[in-house]
């Protein structure tokens, strides 16, 4: 393969790999964005576990910052702005209301996340019913089950 050749093939992969996302479809999109928030439901609930005494608090650190991180991801999951699974239509039609709240729940659960470091499980659980009040946003933004 010539040296010509070894380039085009190079920029047509990574202009492939840039434009994988353009091609997924609104259900691919509804599809992760609905897994980015189960995933959030099973850190929270572990987390959840470790604060009842249910399971040793070995993981705490972990389970708090993956909420923090997931939660970031979540609002990203949403800046497509395809309608659909169980997100209302509001999400959209009042984003700026959505962004906010999301945004507020991105930091309350990054600090949470950095004090888990120092304080350990008591000052998690004193964060938790603040830093997840998802409630708040599920009565608003979330279809009912």
């Amino acid at each position: 393969m010539t040296r010509l050749a070894k380039f085009v093939a190079g920029v047509a992969l990574v202009v492939t790999a840039f434009a994988l996302p353009a091609l997924a479809d609104d259900k691919d999109v509804i599809d992760y964005r609905q897994d980015v928030m189960k995933a959030l439901d099973g850190q929270t609930a572990a987390l959840g576990m470790i604060v009842s005494t249910q399971v040793p608090d070995d993981n705490l650190l972990q389970h708090a910052e993956a909420i923090a991180l997931i939660a970031k991801t979540a609002l990203k999951s949403f800046e497509a702005k395809v309608p659909g699974g169980e997100a209302k239509p509001e999400v959209w039609a009042n984003w700026a209301d959505f962004e906010k709240r999301m945004k507020d729940f991105v930091a309350r659960t990054d600090k949470m996340a950095k004090d888990a470091k120092t304080g350990g499980v008591n000052v998690v659980m004193e964060q938790m019913v603040d830093a997840l009040s998802c409630k708040g946003c599920h009565d608003v933004y979330r279809l009912k089950k």
